[in-house]
């Protein structure tokens, strides 16, 4: 057996490519849109792609099952309650697929969403136990899914929360405790709330010390994981009706086409937005005036497609060199419309200093001391609202998760002096940026964000 997890740490998303080398068949689940890593990869261990198997219509993601269905003349496999608008193999409940010697299991497993599956995968057809089982987004290491992602597409949430209850105790808890675990997301996404920074566990492991799964009875179960659950970013349907349509596929290797300044400004006098993507720091020391900063070297997609509306075009500020990757892990959550990008940026700031600003970034003791000589300063807390509670606050601000600035930012006043500040200085910096282009005449973020508050406030005392 040929067992291979990718994992990409900008999105805590997992996908995995499982051959046979005694036949060359193989198949690949949950992968991301660009998928020239997988071609590769089959190609080097001699293994002929004849299916891609998708967990569940993904929220977080644009997967690439159309692109490596393209590529590669492979079977679609969904949940076969599942309804996509695109011809696909229905995977049945209790199925099995022989690759060879390798055997796949699939297993319905609804409650994150109503056609979610699982796939279990034997190394030997007569082996006693399974080598592993890919849980998607039904059980992650620590957690489980949650069951709110589809409230606004009229399903309950207890009562996914309930299906999602017998899916884990009745069709993966009911596996050996040896079998590996392989879920689709770990620590940092939003599609649950205590999800480990490990990628693999064991059915066992997760018996003895996931929360949700000790769950005593039904109710207690749906009362833990229907509570607390992060701000879902605004992408997120979006992405979960994209991932059941016909779309147009990824070219990977094709570049944004260069702009000229005068092309930008007609982009963005069209309504496109101007997204810079270096990072903070180089940000703050200069930049175009109206850009929002989205950095490459964190969550890029993820925050991009929290302030950034999915119908707009898009316009790219830069590294030179890097223009390739902002593109392609923009189109990882659909959004297609890069219409470009600007050719030699920093020629173009020195020849238009007119064009350039530069942002105000304060450090944890200015920020102390602005907070006792300002009276009307609005300090505005981007952390999502489970961080608040663990974490601690800055006194007197107020909580605006990053996702919800948009929809919320009437709650905050455009005239005030304002600082924002999350974790450690890259969603203030996103927010920040966001907010000077609404129109906010002082905005400043915090550097280092609330650990370095805290590192100040321990310090004074």
């Amino acid at each position: 057996m040929i067992f291979t997890q990718y994992y990409l740490d900008c999105l805590s998303q997992a996908s995995y490519l499982v051959g046979d080398e005694s036949t060359g068949r193989a198949v690949v689940v949950d992968p991301r849109r660009d998928v020239g890593e997988y071609l590769a990869d089959a190609a080097d261990a001699g293994l002929s792609i004849e299916l891609v198997v998708e967990t569940h219509f993904h929220a977080d993601f644009l997967s690439g099952h159309l692109e490596m269905a393209a590529a590669t003349g492979a079977e679609i496999g969904y949940s076969s309650v599942a309804s996509p608008e695109f011809d696909f193999r229905p995977l049945g409940d209790g199925e099995r697929l022989g690759l060879g010697e390798v055997v796949l299991e699939f297993r319905h497993t609804p409650g994150h969403t109503p056609e979610s599956l699982s796939m279990v995968v034997w190394e030997h057809a007569d082996d006693p136990e399974p080598y592993a089982v890919l849980t998607g987004d039904t059980l992650f290491i620590g957690d489980v899914g949650r069951p709110d992602l589809l409230v606004s597409f009229g399903h309950s949430r207890d009562e996914l929360a309930s299906c999602l209850y017998d899916s884990l105790h009745q069709r993966l808890m009911t596996l050996p405790d040896a079998t590996r675990v392989f879920p689709g997301h770990g620590a940092g996404s939003a599609c649950g709330k205590n999800l480990s920074t490990d990628t693999s566990s064991t059915i066992g492991e997760q018996r003895r010390n996931n929360y949700a799964i000790k769950a005593p009875d039904r109710d207690t179960f749906i009362g833990l994981i229907t509570e607390g659950q992060p701000t879902t970013p605004a992408y997120f349907p979006y992405d979960a009706v994209l991932n059941q349509s016909e779309h147009a596929l990824l070219d990977e290797e094709q570049h944004p086409a260069g702009l000229s300044l005068d092309d930008v400004d007609r982009a963005v006098a069209g309504g496109a937005v101007l997204v810079d993507v270096r990072d903070p720091e180089d940000f703050a020391r200069g930049h175009l005036v109206g850009a929002i900063n989205v950095g490459l070297n964190g969550r890029y997609a993820e925050f991009a497609g929290s302030v950034v509306p999915v119908d707009v075009d898009i316009v790219l500020f830069a590294d030179p060199g890097t223009e390739l990757e902002a593109k392609n892990r923009l189109a990882r959550i659909g959004f297609d419309r890069v219409v470009g990008c600007l050719v030699d940026p920093f020629h173009v700031m020195t020849q238009h200093p007119e064009r350039t600003s530069t942002a105000s970034r304060l450090t944890a003791g200015v920020l102390v001391d602005r907070i006792a000589d300002v009276d009307d300063l609005q300090v505005v807390d981007v952390r999502a609202v489970g961080e608040c509670g663990t974490a601690g606050v800055i006194p007197g601000s107020v909580n605006l998760p990053v996702s919800m600035v948009r929809e919320r930012m009437g709650e905050l006043s455009s005239e005030r002096p304002t600082v924002v500040y999350c974790a450690g200085g890259y969603r203030s910096s996103v927010v920040a940026s966001m907010l000077r282009c609404e129109g906010f005449g002082d905005v400043s973020d915090l550097v280092g964000g609330f650990g370095a508050w805290e590192s100040s406030v321990e310090k004074v005392a």
